[in-house]
């Protein structure tokens, strides 16, 4: 008996576990999620099919070009039913740009005015008569600049000195009290001639340049500038010549007096570059009629009559 019990052969059952049926597999999300989309689709061609050839249209120009297609007039998906929202925001960019180019042209209608005070009040003090071809006013891209120029004897500055003529300070008197009623900054330049001081010297035309400026604005300060207008003071020394081909002409030496247009539109690598009246016009035009500023050449920077918004020089 022991032998036979050992002779019979013995029989292992694995039973496997079985996860595949029931709510315990994950097959049937993939079939629902078909199903959805299907249903989705299908709702989506029957509500087109209802609708009127116009919005179909537009349903179509949406997909060629999701970004703003406009069909018919409207970028938005019903006809009549007011803008996209791109639209909106392409109206509410545009609203923006128009109304900084209504202030930008109130506000070179100020400096026009200012000129023209400016002009007007020189021309009653007995010392401009003989000044008046070396004072110079022109709109630029960065503003309305007051250029006082020196001629061939040293005319608003004691010679190589900082120190004010007393004709200097009698135009920079008026210049101030007029620039004093505008809300905006003012920038004041220093340039001098190529001539240089003595190699062993510790005081060059930078100095010389800044020095001079500075003056300018103490002066003006004490006149009627006030003192939160004055946003820069620059000295050039001899690195900007107004007489390019002649470095040592005293022409060169000249201080500039800028009243900044802080709206200004017109984007320009040289910010001296003289504004053309014709250019003002088409910039001014162009703002009217909602599109961008004209984009005109630049003038050159040692015209004198062309542009001038005062010609304080003339009569």
């Amino acid at each position: 008996m022991r032998e036979k019990e050992q002779q019979e052969p013995i029989i292992i059952v694995k039973k496997k576990g079985g996860h595949g049926g029931g709510h315990h597999g994950g097959s049937w999300k993939v079939a629902y999620a078909d199903f959805t989309t299907s249903m989705m689709a299908f709702f989506l061609v029957m509500w087109l099919v209802a609708q009127t050839p116009a919005v179909r249209e537009n349903v179509a120009g949406y997909f060629k070009d999701p970004t703003g297609f406009k069909k018919g007039g409207s970028s938005s998906v019903l006809p009549k039913q007011g803008s996209s929202i791109i639209e909106m925001k392409s109206t509410n960019s545009l609203t923006k740009e128009l109304s900084r180019k209504r202030m930008e042209k109130e506000a070179r209608k100020q400096l026009a005015q200012a000129a023209a005070d400016i002009a007007n009040a020189l021309k009653q003090d007995p010392t401009f008569s003989s000044l008046k071809n070396q004072i110079e006013v022109q709109m630029t891209a960065e503003g309305l600049r007051i250029q006082l120029l020196d001629s061939s004897g040293e005319t608003f500055f004691e010679k190589g000195s900082a120190e004010l003529k007393a004709n200097t300070k009698i135009l920079l008197s008026v210049i101030a009290e007029q620039l004093g009623k505008l809300p905006n900054k003012v920038i004041i330049e220093g340039h001098t001639d190529s001539h240089q001081y003595a190699e062993t010297a510790n005081y060059t035309n930078w100095e010389l340049s800044a020095d001079r400026c500075n003056s300018a604005r103490r002066h003006m300060n004490g006149n009627g500038l006030r003192f939160d207008q004055i946003s820069e003071v620059r000295g050039f020394a001899d690195t900007e010549p107004r007489i390019a081909g002649n470095p040592t002409d005293p022409r060169n030496r000249r201080i500039a007096i800028i009243v900044v247009n802080d709206f200004s539109g017109l984007n320009y690598l040289d910010k001296n570059v003289v504004l053309k009246e014709e250019e003002i016009t088409n910039h001014d035009s162009d703002s009217d009629h909602q599109s961008q500023p004209a984009n005109t050449d630049e003038a050159d920077r040692s015209t004198t009559d062309s542009g001038h918004v005062a010609a304080v020089g003339t009569e």
